[in-house]
């Protein structure tokens, strides 16, 4: 699993500069000779369709084309411009609480990249960056999450079950926002307040497009790995988290549903409409509304949350009795008990109810009303990256939020890779011999060897290339032309 992140950017001291030059210069400034390897687009098919035997149209982006900042780090993630926006891939992770720890490890390398603009620019030139999915301006940016899943899993299975666990698992994994935004209005009553950022921009159940008419499942065939055996499921309907408690359960409890998935082991929870109810459970704060099932039921986003965890509990006894989700499953329950008895209790855990805490404590200080300029000030300073201006790091720093995991921990992913996924092989190999990795993408490595040809690795396998099985072969390879003769023994 992984998650990628576009990050929003803003140069408060230079109005002139666009997006696109402001990433450029913040990823190149973190980036250095690392910019000389090149990211390998051979094997991408972003426009490749589920539901299509063949891609339809040209390809997204076209950021290999216009010498836009495309790193690949030695920690095994991709840091580029993607879409005027600073992006962040984390490496592929095998657990959730590696892949929170990995997902921290490009929040404090966006902050490493604003120091490093620091000391190479004026004061006045200067640049912020937020962890969040709105400009505020009707303009929304994605945080994706990557689930490996098997190939022979039906895709209309895959759609039918996720979709209502995505309507309904926002209630603790939405970052808060304030305001509303997409053409859908604001409420003739109450605050201006909702769960989720990303709500808002979502117009269909299921899609190829990301960036217009937002599904809440998208069809993207683009597997990164084996395409007999595997897809990539590409989920574009979460919130960028600032809290680990919410990215542990957001990713955590998406992978154990995918993998009762695959085992047809869920009854059909299909919804009556699931965009309108994505919208009206954003906007429910206390967590009360009741949706409409296809079968003419009518349950609340909780209560069908407590029908997951149910069918997970029965599942993991049966098949992995013994695979480490005893913590996953604990936090999923006293989660979902907090928020039937009072949402509010959880401002240390979850990030809509951590920001809504801050804001209605300012507004009630101040004696404003919800449409206040000040609120949506806070609003953007809960996500700023840096540690010392963040109001997300404010909060957790005086232990009014509750952390995951270690500082030691998010270091340590900053330079170096998972060791039990093919990212360890990745980036290891960029760390040892950055100048003879000419090229790479997440299924393969392109290594200068000093022979007459380019020598392709390719990496079909995401559990393959792990420490286990390639430390002690890097360990003893001088250089990479000996580490390839190493591979081919």
């Amino acid at each position: 699993m992984g998650i990628e992140t576009e990050y929003g950017i803003s140069a408060p001291g230079v109005p002139d500069l666009d997006p696109v030059t402001a990433s450029s210069i913040l990823i190149g400034s973190y980036a250095g000779t690392l910019r000389r390897i090149r990211w390998d687009y051979d094997q991408e098919s972003p426009l490749r369709d589920v539901r299509a035997s063949k891609p339809v149209g040209a390809r997204e982006g076209g950021d290999e084309d216009v010498g836009l900042p495309n790193v690949l780090l030695p920690n095994g993630a991709r840091y580029y411009v993607d879409h005027a926006h600073p992006e962040y891939s984390t490496p592929e992770c095998a657990t959730p609480r590696e892949l929170v720890v990995h997902d921290k490890a490009g929040e404090r390398i966006l902050e490493m990249s604003l120091g490093e603009v620091a000391r190479m620019f004026p004061a006045d030139h200067r640049l912020v960056v937020y962890k969040n999915n709105s400009d505020g301006k009707g303009n929304s940016y994605g945080t994706h999450e990557n689930y490996l899943v098997s190939r022979a899993t039906p895709f209309d299975r895959i759609a039918r079950d996720l979709i209502p666990f995505f309507v309904s698992r926002q209630v603790f994994t939405g970052a808060g926002k304030l305001g509303f935004e997409g053409g859908r209005g604001e409420r003739s009553h109450g605050s201006m307040y909702q769960i989720t950022q990303r709500a808002d921009f979502f117009e269909a159940d299921i899609g190829l497009e990301t960036t217009l008419r937002r599904p809440i499942i998208n069809t993207r065939d683009e597997p990164h790995a084996d395409p007999t055996k595997y897809r990539r499921l590409h989920c574009i309907v979460g919130d960028a988290n600032m809290s680990e408690i919410s990215t542990f359960l957001k990713v955590g409890t998406a992978a154990l549903v995918l993998k009762m998935i695959e085992d047809a082991f869920l009854p059909d929870y299909s919804l009556e409409d699931p965009v309108r109810a994505l919208h009206e459970i954003s906007r429910d704060t206390t967590c009360r509304i009741g949706i409409r099932l296809a079968d003419g039921r009518k349950l609340g986003a909780v209560a069908l949350q407590w029908e997951y965890l149910g069918r997970a509990k029965e599942w993991v006894e049966v098949n992995e009795p013994d695979t480490g989700h005893d913590e996953l499953l604990r936090r999923w329950e006293e989660t979902l008990s907090a928020l039937e008895a009072d949402p509010m209790s959880l401002h240390r855990q979850l990030d809509w109810v951590a920001k809504y805490r801050v804001l209605e404590g300012y507004r009630e200080r101040e004696g404003l009303s919800w449409n206040a300029s000040k609120l949506k000030m806070i609003d953007l300073q809960y996500h700023d990256v840096r540690r010392a201006s963040g109001i997300y790091h404010r909060l957790a720093e005086r232990g009014e939020i509750e952390r995951l995991v270690s500082e030691e921990e998010i270091d340590r992913a900053i330079v170096g890779p998972p060791e039990d996924t093919r990212a360890y092989f990745r980036g290891r190999c960029i760390g040892r011999w950055p100048g003879s990795v000419a090229a790479a993408s997440w299924d393969s490595l392109i290594l200068d060897t000093g022979a007459a040809s380019l020598q392709r690795i390719p990496m079909p396998e995401p559990l393959r290339g792990t420490r286990h099985h390639v430390g002690e072969l890097l360990e003893n390879a001088p250089d990479p032309a000996s580490m390839v003769s190493l591979l081919e023994g």
